[in-house]
């Protein structure tokens, strides 16, 4: 069973740009990770400070490996600068058939 995961962020003011890069950048390196099945930044487009990352790993051992890789740490401390608030991440799972 995979793990969604929708990770939400907030630009401070005059960062909209600097969080859309970071993100983007954030693709090619998590979509060659073994276990990362979809990886893809969504702009709001009443809100263009908020962004929604959507990703799919295979499990919860994928998704805590992406954590220790040299792009998401560098992103990590990115989000640190650009960021008006904590970034709110939910993991989720195929609800099962009722």
């Amino acid at each position: 069973m995979s793990l969604t995961v929708v990770a939400e962020c907030l630009a401070a003011p005059g960062h909209e740009d600097r969080l859309r890069t970071a993100l983007e950048a954030m693709i090619e390196p998590s979509l060659e990770e073994p276990g990362c099945l979809a990886y893809h930044p969504y702009a709001d487009p009443n809100e263009p400070a908020r962004m929604v990352i959507v990703e799919e790993w295979t499990d919860l051992q994928a998704l805590e490996a992406h954590f220790t890789t040299a792009h998401f740490h560098h992103v990590r401390q990115v989000l640190d600068l650009v960021l008006a608030e904590p970034v709110t991440v939910r993991k989720l799972v195929a609800a099962p058939d009722a």
